[in-house]
């Protein structure tokens, strides 16, 4: 028995300092949420989370600019609605202009409402959307993943529609407006098309962003979350040897003193 160098202490006391590190990382994973507290935990792990990290905020960036370009399709869309509904009624006014129980008078009534309808559609062509034209027929490229790949959507020029040169004064002047304006609708007809397709593909490219988004977040879920009943189970392992290492240790401490007796 020696007094100098106490090997059962000595062992108590590492045994004791791997079960309070053991704890005291099994208490910040649990506080955390994370089984990847610090580098050494998972490095390889970790360096991928980052990179999913990184990767799902530029997917959140592109599905925000996705977004934006729906609604401006969509805004093109609701005015271009209403200029279809004025050219309904602009075809109407020149049919009705073409009545031959209806006199030049008559037409002239027609006329005020057809050219104010005329300025109506023609004042389409210098809206915007936060300050882009919706209708300089300038087509438009869209980021479509993290990647900074682009599609390009269909521009809509508004000046195709343009009917201030028609007039309604007389009965062949109608039915050369109304020529025009067939010409004119189907016109709108086709830009509203090619909306509606800009519109599906932006809406295909933002939920495979989103189906991506959610396989990522899962991938990422499985590398650093922590496992949060696994966690528990080793935290009451490691709370428990702690606290027996602390008495053992306190016991291995006691143990010299029985050299006492051997003296005197």
């Amino acid at each position: 028995m020696v007094i100098n160098t106490n090997t059962s202490a000595l062992t108590s006391s590492r045994l004791l300092s791997d079960a309070s590190n053991m704890l005291s990382k099994s208490l910040s994973r649990l506080s955390s949420g994370s089984k990847i507290v610090s580098p050494e935990d998972d490095a390889a792990g970790l360096a991928v989370s980052m990179r999913i990290d990184a990767q799902v905020s530029r997917i959140g960036a592109a599905k925000s600019n996705l977004g934006n370009a729906i609604s401006f399709n969509q805004t093109q869309d609701g005015f271009l609605q209403k200029v279809s509904k004025a050219m309904d009624r602009m075809g109407e006014l020149a049919v009705l202009a073409q009545d031959i129980t209806k006199t030049d008078t008559d037409r002239g009534l027609y006329d005020t409402e057809f050219q104010k309808l005329a300025t109506y559609v023609n004042d389409l062509a210098s809206k915007d959307f936060n300050g882009i034209s919706l209708f300089d027929g300038t087509d438009l490229d869209v980021t479509t993943d993290s990647d900074g790949n682009l599609v390009t959507t269909t521009g809509v020029d508004g000046t195709a529609y343009d009917l201030s040169a028609d007039d309604l004064t007389s009965s062949a002047n109608a039915a050369t407006a109304l020529t025009n304006i067939k010409t004119a609708i189907d016109a709108v007809a086709n830009d509203r098309a090619a909306v509606g397709a800009n519109i599906s593909v932006l809406n295909s490219y933002n939920d495979q962003l989103s189906v991506l988004k959610d396989t990522l977040l899962t991938a990422n879920s499985r590398i650093k979350d922590v496992d949060v009943a696994e966690e528990s189970s080793n935290f009451a392992k490691y709370n428990i040897l702690v606290q027996a290492g602390t008495a053992m240790l306190a016991q291995a401490n006691q143990t010299p003193q029985s050299v006492l007796k051997l003296i005197g």
